[in-house]
């Protein structure tokens, strides 16, 4: 079977090295982002491989179908880059990828710890040698109370991570699970909003999650609010952060992912102007904590990816469907 692999990584060459041996296929390897020009790299290929900065959209589904192409996978858990609806109506096969949810759980750790310890204004007093304590007094988690919004693979892994604190922890989610209910007391949103001194996002990004954090909602919380997102940067209205960062009703925010990071994020641009007045102006803040969309980036987690990219296409080819199939 003869695949291609797009916006191929350096840290994927050696697992993907592996896996052509393993499942016995012939791969053609880039770097660049799949579009309309670069299809032609695909040329012979029953199926292809992407990450997130490839936009599958209408046009180029129908070319990729006009070229033989029957098979996608995109390396990544999320799928907003591709227009499902008409890649099942003119039946190409899709697939994302799945992976262990500690990495981004730790992550997700991690970012309540630097914006409860004051991590960023201390780091900057420590590079011009100012050792002061003044301003830096933090707090313990073990004293807060945190909300989790979405309590799938990632935000249960978050909920049983912090459940060792021994802080207080509030949940909702589309759907209730009873394991959950052992670390964590399902409420309302309304009550997760109000009571909640830290709030970390784990859901899908869809046209109802769109914005769910947004200067009306960001008004039922807490003053002082800790928000943490590892999940998707749209989630997040962010006019709605600067605003409440600027008011001081948001004490801190921990952000792996922001809005509008496509064309940035995962790439070197410290030569470049960048393009996202919004962004500049929410880095600049010292209880803003911005990580450049890296929360999933383990070793783990990226062999996962790779085999789901590769194996994917294979099991389309030989049985028709696949564990992690979305179209």
């Amino acid at each position: 079977m003869k695949i291609a692999f797009f916006e191929l990584r350096k840290d994927e060459e050696e697992i993907l090295k592996k896996l052509e041996k393993e499942y016995s296929v012939d791969v053609v390897k880039t770097e660049e982002i799949l579009t309309q020009e670069t299809l032609l790299m695909a040329k012979g290929c029953e199926g292809i491989s992407i990450l997130g900065h490839s936009k599958l959209e209408r046009d180029l589904l129908d070319m990729i179908k006009e070229a033989g192409i029957k098979y996608i996978s995109t390396r990544i858990i999320g799928y907003n880059h591709i227009d499902i609806e008409h890649a099942k109506k003119i039946g190409l096969k899709i697939c994302n990828a799945d992976y262990a949810p500690n990495g981004v759980a730790d992550f997700t750790i991690m970012l309540i710890l630097l914006t409860i310890r004051n991590y960023k204004p201390a780091m900057w007093r420590q590079n011009v040698n100012d050792y002061s304590l003044s301003g830096l007094m933090g707090r313990e988690i073990r004293n807060l109370t945190i909300g989790v919004i979405g309590t799938g693979k990632i935000g249960g892994t978050v909920i049983k991570s912090l459940a060792g604190f021994q802080c207080k922890i509030l949940a909702n989610s589309e759907y209730e699970s009873d394991e959950i209910k052992k670390y964590a007391q399902y409420v309302s949103m309304e009550t997760l909003y109000k009571e909640s001194d830290v709030i970390s996002l784990h859901v899908p990004l869809t046209d109802e999650s769109y914005h769910m954090i947004n200067e009306e909602t960001i008004d039922k919380m807490k003053d002082g609010v800790i928000l943490i997102n590892a999940a998707r940067g749209e989630l997040m209205d962010i006019q709605a952060l600067i605003k409440g960062i600027e008011d001081q009703k948001i004490g801190a925010l921990g952000l792996d992912v922001i809005e509008n990071e496509n064309g940035i994020y995962h790439m070197d641009r410290k030569s470049d102007i960048i393009q996202n007045r919004d962004m500049a102006y929410l880095r600049q803040f010292p209880n803003v904590v911005l990580t450049q969309h890296m929360a999933f980036y383990t070793d783990s987690a990226t062999e996962s990816m790779v085999r789901c990219g590769v194996e994917g296409l294979v099991e389309f080819k030989k049985k028709g469907t696949y564990r992690c199939e979305i179209a």
